[in-house]
């Protein structure tokens, strides 16, 4: 009898912690989330990048937005008749507008994405700035400014997280484009910060340069802040990250002309490619741009890094990339040339980022342009920008030309 019980006794123990592992399976199962969110496949984007059969390829540029929470998050520097009922849901708004408005082929995220003091769940935080991109369907890309990291993630977990969210285009580390030095397809590590990477965008299709890389887009992590001789300071690109860029645009060009091919009964002959950069942190030299004429507004102090690691020479060097992009001061908007490169402000684009009351957050538009052959479209002829302001009509203004072929002759 007493064998009987014990027999009992076991096979109902047994149930038990079968009952209790079949009930953390399906919880575990259909419960697994980050930042409350179920797991799924990442959606992805139509790739290569290409310019449009119209013979356009159109970036959004999308600066400090500084997201928290949502609604509970409240705005900075706007009118006390909008305080109230200001919150981050008023950033994504706009985010859904300008892309409704201007139908962007893709989104370039430059940095201070979230601010992280503001939010205990930096995962949750990403996923609601970055929504509206991924619910547009849109190829986008980020790099990190100088507030991402300040919740629960590092700058690598944040990179690693956002190069998996749907239609991202963003990597962690660039890839390893010389098959000789390393397996084609793996990652360079020997690179200081976390998501420096090209990305490149194909010519129109139909065209001899379908298959063929026109525009690159490069992205670079300026850091967020160090300590210099004891005393602290912004982030900068480092040597390995102007190395690797160097490296990257020599390899890519033929020759150090314009960015066109010039005879379009030779489509065999391999364009020079035109490109762009985008990063969170200015130079130095965007100083000197005080005292020049600029399109837009200088409205602050440029609050850069005391180190001058040799961005802008290296860039010049390089001959092929004719305007970069970057955030950081919120108040400055402004679009200026140093040594035959635009250096351009996005513009402050959250609300829950400092700006100036009455002064309307805005975002910048970037419009690559093909050259129209007899037959086809041609290699790049110019590049245009813009910005839109976040007011009843989405207010264009700041219209200018920063590269044109002709005039590059």
């Amino acid at each position: 009898m007493n064998k009987i019980m014990e027999g009992l006794y076991s096979l109902l123990y047994l149930i038990l912690i079968l009952t209790i592992l079949f009930s953390l399976h399906t919880q575990i199962a259909h419960k697994l989330l980050i930042g409350h969110h179920p797991l799924h496949l990442k959606k992805s984007p139509h790739l290569p990048l290409r310019f449009s059969s119209d013979g356009t390829f159109k970036i959004l540029q999308v600066a400090d937005m500084h997201y928290g929470t949502g609604v509970l998050t409240s705005c900075k520097d706007v009118l006390a008749s909008e305080f109230h009922y200001c919150s981050d849901l008023n950033t994504t708004h706009f985010l859904k507008r300008i892309i409704e408005a201007e139908k962007p082929d893709f989104i370039a995220f430059t940095g201070d994405n979230i601010f992280g003091s503001s939010t205990p769940d930096a995962a949750e935080s990403l996923l609601r700035a970055f929504a509206p991109a991924m619910e547009s369907g849109l190829p986008w890309a980020a790099v990190l400014g100088n507030h991402d990291q300040e919740s629960t993630m590092t700058r690598l977990e944040l990179m690693s997280f956002i190069s998996l969210l749907d239609y991202s285009v963003s990597q962690t580390n660039p890839s390893v484009e010389d098959a000789s030095s390393a397996a084609k397809g793996d990652t360079i590590t020997d690179i200081d910060g976390f998501g420096n990477y090209n990305l490149r965008v194909y010519g129109a299709p139909g065209s001899h340069l379908a298959n063929r890389t026109v525009l690159d887009l490069f992205f670079l992590d300026s850091g967020d802040r160090e300590v210099v001789q004891g005393v602290r300071t912004y982030g900068w690109i480092k040597e390995s990250q102007l190395r690797w860029l160097h490296g990257v645009s020599k390899g890519y060009q033929d020759r150090k002309e314009d960015c066109h091919l010039l005879e379009e009964a030779s489509p065999s002959a391999a364009p020079t490619h035109c490109a762009l950069a985008f990063f969170h942190i200015p130079i130095p030299e965007i100083r000197q741009l005080y005292y020049q004429k600029i399109i837009g507004q200088f409205q602050e102090g440029v609050a850069c890094s005391s180190v001058n690691s040799g961005v802008l020479q290296t860039l010049v060097s390089m001959g092929d990339v004719k305007a970069v992009f970057m955030g950081h001061d919120h108040k400055n908007d402004f679009c200026g040339n140093l040594e035959g490169i635009w250096f351009c402000y996005g513009g402050g684009f959250g609300y829950h980022a400092y700006g100036r009351a009455g002064w309307s957050r805005r975002a910048r538009i970037i419009l690559a342009e093909l050259e129209k052959g007899e037959k086809s479209w041609m290699g790049m002829e110019r590049i245009r920008t813009w910005k839109r302001l976040d007011d009843e009509k989405l207010s264009k203004l700041d219209e200018q030309v920063l590269w044109e072929l002709h005039h590059a002759k």
